[in-house]
């Protein structure tokens, strides 16, 4: 049975087998052209004869990440490493991983920081990378408990530009956690309305980002006075007409969660 894959899908794809450590053959049918076969053996790409370094798998993995109206088959099973073939390997999950931060500009670095302004992140176990040097396993410690970005940044040690284009990596695979709401999160705009009473304190702690812990009269006026910054329409000049109203339904949302408990 084929799965549709959407454009930008098959490096969450790669990163789930590759982390799985999948055997196997992975089919790539696309329309009007002949189907890419790639053999996995262990989360491993085998690259052909004349590839030793990847790169032409890189790019392979690359171009097909790129195309519409692809789909997908994988039969998994026991597969032998053709001869020489110990030696040419990609790491998808690698692949995955290096794919996703080099979509990672200044300007997509911006809009991450304004989409999880005042969230708080962590990582689920069962799908945290695996660290490739001791930066990562600071950032992943950091976030093995949900912390705001600018929680995690001083326990990371790691540079802005890094760390943002790793959350963008596992968020883009399913392995972020978020907690709370933040300033804009690419849901479709609602119309400004009187919010609904919130029926309880867990609503609106879950809404300014707070646990249980951090309750304090001061912490939830942090909190408040960090979400109105970040969501206020006046403080954000030049947004479309769509884009202030959704940021005017959510300004409202924090505001009644802060009177709940203030």
């Amino acid at each position: 049975m084929k799965d549709d894959l959407e454009r930008g899908e098959l490096a969450r794809l790669a990163y789930r087998l590759g982390r799985t450590q999948a055997t196997g053959v992975l089919t790539i049918h696309l329309p009007r052209a002949r189907p890419e076969v790639l053999i996995l053996r262990r989360g491993q790409l085998i690259t052909a004869e004349n590839d030793v370094t990847g790169r032409v798998a890189h790019a392979r993995l690359t171009r097909i990440a790129a195309l519409d109206g692809a789909s997908w088959t994988f039969d998994g099973g026991t597969a032998a490493y053709p001869p020489g073939a110990t030696g040419r390997q990609v790491s998808l999950a690698g692949w995955a991983r290096a794919h996703l931060e080099a979509q990672v500009d200044a300007a997509r670095a911006e809009r991450l920081l304004v989409e999880l302004a005042g969230v708080r992140l962590s990582i689920r176990p069962e799908h945290a990378p695996e660290p490739a040097d001791e930066t990562d396993r600071r950032i992943l410690a950091a976030m093995s408990q949900p912390r705001r970005i600018d929680q995690i940044w001083p326990l990371a040690r790691a540079p802005r530009f890094r760390l943002i284009a790793f959350l963008h990596f596992v968020r883009a695979v399913g392995a972020l956690i978020v907690v709370g709401v933040g300033a804009g999160t690419g849901a479709p705009p609602r119309p400004p309305a009187r919010p609904a009473p919130l029926d309880d304190r867990t609503a609106a702690m879950r809404l300014l980002g707070l646990d249980a812990a951090d309750l304090s009269r001061e912490s939830v006026k942090r909190a408040y006075r960090r979400m109105a910054r970040a969501l206020h329409p006046d403080l954000q000049p030049g947004i479309s007409d769509s884009r202030r109203r959704e940021l005017e339904a959510r300004f409202a949302e924090v505001t009644a969660a802060y009177q709940q408990l203030a």
